[in-house]
């Protein structure tokens, strides 16, 4: 096969198993990659609570300059002890999704075969949605003040920020997502008692609907939406959400799958104007870095994801199909109850990805925006050092 293609990708591995799950998922996509005509030239970045250790930032002050120059950034974890998560987050994470606008954030929900949903009477298919979450505004704000300091009047504001371009942009592209799918969006709110920011919400929301009148739409306070995400996932396709409840919702979500070690999510500037990142749910576990046995699925997921961004979507489907098969089959990790090391399961979906390129079963399909995919989970994976914000 004649190479045409060549993607330059900032792999910033960052702390705990983001370190060890990473790797993985280079080694998926290169084989990937080898069998299907392109290449990938990694660039690595030290960019991490270490580096913060010595440096006194999480990265050097032309950042952001030194990522643009790549077509897609593949991030593994943020977050260590000694370092506190706001200071970690902000001086990282969150920069890069707001400087390059990267304002959906997309997290597969979906209950795959091998995975044991703690749900009961849940089986592999019938769980299979996608959260659509603002994810550069609303309450990840960094807006606020400190009032009368140090006395007992004091007083904390934070602040809240919803734009009417914020909000436009999200629900246009859950809408447009929902067209390709079953023509249902639902979305999360709490305008009973969110007084100004949550009734805007929802009056953007009512006034794009307006434009797509062949979606479904389908509004719920975000209490009663986390009920029924326990109570009836499978009646959801499509969920915009405002920043912080696509946040809580989407770890729900993967929860109901079993647990989110292989969740993955993607961080989307759709129009192209700046790199995409992709990074799974998980958070970097320090409390089982360094043993070896970190699932890398939900890396391996949101490499997959890229590639499908990308537009290498035969890649991304033999991916797809590889980490079907070995959660289907094993080797499996020991939070999916086996006693595999993360090493073992990459390099077995790796050779799944060349058996599937052999056999030319590519049809599983990835879900961006414009496909379907998915997600699965590992629950040590988020034990300690939190999940992805």
């Amino acid at each position: 096969m004649t190479l045409n293609k060549n993607y330059t990708i900032a792999s910033i591995p960052g702390d705990g198993i983001g370190q060890e799950v990473l790797p993985e998922g280079v080694r998926v996509l290169d084989r990937a990659a080898e069998l299907y005509g392109f290449t990938l030239s990694w660039v690595e970045f030290p960019w991490s609570c270490e580096y913060y250790s010595k440096m006194g930032q999480m990265m050097p002050a032309d950042g952001i300059e030194q990522l643009a120059r790549h077509d897609a950034i593949f991030l593994g974890a943020v977050g260590f002890p000694g370092v506190p998560d706001h200071v970690s987050l902000w001086g990282l994470l969150l920069p890069i999704r707001r400087k390059f606008n990267q304002y959906v954030n997309l997290r597969p929900i979906r209950l795959m075969p091998g995975m044991a949903s703690p749900l009961a009477n849940a089986k592999p298919g019938e769980i299979d949605f996608l959260i659509v979450r603002e994810n550069t505004e609303g309450e990840y704000s960094d807006q606020g003040q400190f009032l009368n300091r140090g006395t007992e009047e004091e007083t904390v504001i934070q602040q809240s920020v919803f734009t009417r371009t914020g909000i436009d942009r999200i629900f246009r592209y859950g809408f447009e997502t929902a067209m390709k799918r079953k023509h249902k969006l639902s979305y999360a709110t709490k305008s009973n008692g969110i007084f100004i920011a949550m009734p805007y919400w929802d009056a953007r929301a009512a006034e794009m609907a307006e434009q797509y009148p062949d979606v479904k739409v389908e509004q719920y306070h975000i209490d009663i939406l986390s009920a029924h995400f326990v109570r009836r996932p499978e009646s959801f396709d499509v969920v915009v959400a405002s920043n912080l409840m696509g946040d809580i919702l989407s770890d729900l979500g993967a929860a109901c799958t079993g647990t989110i070690g292989v969740a993955p999510s993607a961080n989307l500037n759709p129009e192209g104007e700046f790199p995409s990142m992709f990074e799974p749910v998980h958070g970097s576990a320090p409390d089982i870095y360094g043993q070896k046995i970190a699932n890398p699925i939900g890396q391996i997921w949101s490499g997959a994801m890229m590639l499908d961004h990308l537009g290498e979507s035969e890649a991304a489907a033999a991916i797809m199909n590889a980490i079907e098969q070995t959660l289907r089959d094993g080797p499996r990790t020991p939070d999916m109850g086996g006693t595999a090391s993360t090493e073992e399961v990459g390099s077995a979906i790796a050779a799944a990805v060349q058996a599937s390129s052999q056999a030319g079963d590519n049809e599983v399909r990835v879900q961006t925006g414009e496909q379907r995919s998915g997600t699965a989970a590992g629950e040590a994976q988020n034990r300690s050092g939190g999940s992805a914000p």
